[in-house]
């Protein structure tokens, strides 16, 4: 009996642990959100959207339209082959395994970002001190588009453009991100490349290589009509 006691209050401990966890979760994403609503950094980082030079903005739009247009992302369902009869098999002919390959990376190539990105965050959650490192960082590159909003900021009688200044951030942002996530880096990336690896070898998605050369058929079909009404014959054998 006292087994049974001490089973149950551990468990409601648990859970009212973990409860305790995703109310504190959602108080701070809340705080995050309301304070970066406040904090007027959408302004500001549309303000210096605005100002990059227009090639520059052109590449942006171009990469948004045609790398990471949402069109290119499969569903579930495509993805893991859900009512196929045998989405995953293994192919031991070298010429089919690479031109399974190919068209795997090519099809599902923004799923496997996806799946990249989903795990980064995941193991990133494992690591506070990342994340205020992270948090520290973005506080630094807004304070420098703050300060070079009007395209330039004098330092100690020193005119320092937006350009030099965000290349600059640029620079000291890689360093930092490497200090800060190369484990995660490395763990992400392994895992991963490891996952994507094996979908990549084992996933049949042949039935879908022809899927971007469909062509819908619009109108109606009609022949044309003769004056022996041979057409007409013709036109209605063929609905037949």
């Amino acid at each position: 009996m006292a087994l049974t006691d001490d089973t149950t209050s551990t468990s409601s401990g648990s859970a009212a642990n973990v409860a305790g966890a995703i109310t504190a979760l959602s108080s701070a994403s809340s705080t995050i959100k309301n304070a970066w609503e406040n904090s007027g950094a959408k302004d500001v980082i549309a303000t210096a959207s605005s100002n990059l030079p227009q090639g520059t903005q052109d590449t942006i739009s171009l990469a948004k339209e045609k790398v990471f247009n949402r069109k290119n992302l499969r569903s579930p369902t495509v993805f893991f082959g859900i009512g196929e009869e045998q989405p995953f098999y293994v192919e031991k002919v070298p010429s089919l395994i690479a031109e399974r390959a190919r068209h795997n990376l090519s099809f599902f190539y923004l799923n496997y970002v996806g799946v990249t990105t989903i795990l980064f965050f995941l193991t990133l959650l494992i690591s506070p001190s990342s994340i205020i490192g992270i948090g520290l960082l973005g506080g630094a590159w807004l304070a420098v588009i703050r300060a070079t909003n009007e395209g330039s900021v004098q330092i100690k009688g020193i005119t320092v453009t937006q350009k030099q200044a965000s290349i600059a951030m640029g620079g000291l942002s890689v360093l930092v991100l490497i200090w800060l996530l190369s484990h995660i880096f490395w763990m992400t990336l392994f895992t991963s490349g490891f996952l994507c690896g094996v979908h990549l070898l084992l996933r049949d998605a042949s039935m879908h290589k022809d899927e971007e050369d469909k062509v819908v058929m619009q109108g109606d079909l009609s022949l044309e009509v003769g004056g022996d009404g041979i057409g007409d014959e013709e036109e209605a054998s063929f609905f037949e």
